[in-house]
């Protein structure tokens, strides 16, 4: 979310943050794994991005500022000291109705396991898979979320990949081909 060139009026920043308010809540929840302390985070992270909205320069990306206040915010909290993530269940109703039971167990036991082998990996490594696969943000915005270089998202990505990947394998076993 690109903001203008323009001086910006009071009003804007509800108009901005409002709409990233689900999505920081569950990037929240997945760090913290506690529904309280990431209410408290995304609090938080509101009120630190408005008290410095006023700093925000505009043309730059508000949805990678507003990633990066809770980013830091979690890091410097108690909760960065846990390194496992836990996902928030599909909503049931999502459900194909011409899903069997077995294909529900299934798909359940392939997300229970993708699950586990995310919570095996470093923070650094789940919040760029989590970044760029669940928030779908582009290289450039998580480069700007996780103050790094673009070339390091890249790499660090490809790594993350990887770790994910032999995760799996171990979980599924070696004969799988994940």
């Amino acid at each position: 979310m690109e903001v203008p060139d323009r001086p910006l009026p009071a009003a804007t920043f509800e108009d901005l943050a409002l709409p990233l308010f689900d999505q920081l809540y569950n990037f929240a929840h997945w760090l913290t794994q506690d529904t309280a302390e990431a209410e408290d985070l995304v609090q938080e992270t509101y009120t630190k991005a408005l008290r410095g909205f006023s700093s925000f320069q505009a043309g730059t990306n508000f949805r990678a500022w507003m990633y990066r206040i809770l980013r830091n915010s979690f890091l410097s909290s108690k909760s960065a000291l846990k390194t496992t993530v836990v996902f928030d269940e599909e909503d049931p109703e999502t459900a194909s109705p011409s899903s069997s039971p077995e294909s529900l167990l299934i798909e359940q036991a392939n997300r229970d396991t993708v699950r586990a082998a995310l919570t095996e990996l470093s923070v650094p490594f789940r919040e760029i898979l989590l970044l760029c696969e669940v928030e779908e943000m582009s290289y450039e915005e998580i480069a700007r979320t996780l103050s790094i270089p673009l070339g390091t998202v890249m790499s660090r990505l490809s790594r993350a990949r990887k770790a994910l990947r032999h995760a799996l394998q171990q979980k599924l076993g070696e004969g799988h081909g994940v």
